[in-house]
């Protein structure tokens, strides 16, 4: 057994072993500040009208974003508003009224699939940029913290201003580094856009996700058909999440399923995409009682409809449950 200052040597030593970039990195981040002392020149047609809003990250933390972007749309109305995501998310952020344009790009590191060589981010970061620098913006807001690519792209597209986090990989290619704290999500990104909001009180943050009448009406007459009426409780349960780490057992979702239908007196409803489909098939087949399966016939806004009706909504950390909570719902994660 080891003592406990022994013990509290040997976890310090592991955390810095951890936190120290391997070879390659550091050398990438050698070549990316020395890249980033090049000149580019800036956009010819850079309009400080237009602001490019560029969010990689898949549904949950896209739509915790959406309150930095309401608030830049509500003190600065003239302003356009172009969100630059990955296809992922773009149908949830082209809901919002507040923005005025959804442009969708693979972000490298993001899509999901294996890249082609150790070339093939940066020759997608210059073709984007190239697309980008013929639209023409007067700013960029890097919200995830730890982007340096698309604040490459940013540089790279000749756009003037540049405001994201004070990372070492990102601050390089910055106009205006903010210096990071490990806050919410939400308050990170309320922080990028203090330039143009000033720092708003919590009161005045808001989060939400805008359910429309079609959606809400196609859930409804989907549950019809299942013989559940709009007067009956639900319970929501999607089960699938990203990843497989934060997967839980199917015969324990069964059983949490059941309990929740026979204690609430609720129609259980199984949500998920067509990849999830089987999964959940197998979670009802465990089940005493009957459940409705929804996984793979919704779309984000028809899923937002749906858990709007829920009196709960349950399932890992996922896109999701932020998606059940910015409607309102209760949720279990």
């Amino acid at each position: 057994m080891l003592d406990k200052e022994t013990l509290a040597l040997r976890n310090q030593r592991l955390a810095e072993a951890y936190h120290t970039p391997a070879p390659r990195h550091r050398l990438r981040r050698a070549l990316l500040h020395a890249f980033a002392k090049l000149p580019v020149p800036l956009s010819q047609r850079a309009s400080a009208h237009r602001l490019l809003l560029i969010r990689p990250d898949h549904l949950g933390d896209v739509l915790l974003t959406m309150p930095a972007i309401q608030a830049l749309r509500a003190t600065n109305p003239y302003t356009e508003l172009h969100a630059l995501v990955g296809p992922w998310s773009a149908e949830a952020i082209a809901s919002y009224p507040e923005v005025d344009q959804v442009l969708t790009l693979s972000f490298p590191g993001f899509s999901r699939e294996p890249k082609l060589s150790w070339r093939s981010p940066y020759e997608i970061a210059a073709a984007a940029a190239r697309h980008l620098r013929r639209i023409g913006y007067g700013s960029a807001i890097i919200f995830r913290p730890d982007h340096w690519w698309g604040a490459l792209v940013a540089k790279l597209a000749g756009i003037p201003e540049r405001i994201g986090y004070d990372l070492p990989d990102v601050a390089p290619f910055l106009t205006t580094a903010t210096a990071y704290q490990p806050l919410h999500a939400v308050q990170q990104s309320m922080r990028l856009v203090e330039r143009w909001c000033g720092p708003l009180p919590s009161s005045q943050v808001h989060y939400y996700f805008p359910v429309d009448a079609a959606s809400q009406a196609y859930v409804d007459g989907y549950l019809q058909e299942w013989g559940i009426p709009p007067s009956r409780a639900l319970v929501c349960i999607h089960p699938g999440s990203g990843t497989w780490v934060k997967q839980w057992q199917e015969d324990r979702w069964a059983r949490v399923a059941d309990t929740l239908s026979e204690q609430l007196d609720a129609a259980v409803v199984f949500s998920g995409g067509d990849h999830e489909l089987a999964m959940v098939r197998r979670i009802a087949a465990h089940m005493r009682h009957p459940a409705c399966i929804m996984a793979g016939d919704t779309r984000i806004n028809q899923l937002a409809a749906l858990f709007r009706r829920a009196r709960v909504v349950l399932g890992p950390d996922s896109g999701p449950l932020h998606l059940a909570a910015a409607v309102g719902s209760p949720t279990v994660a």
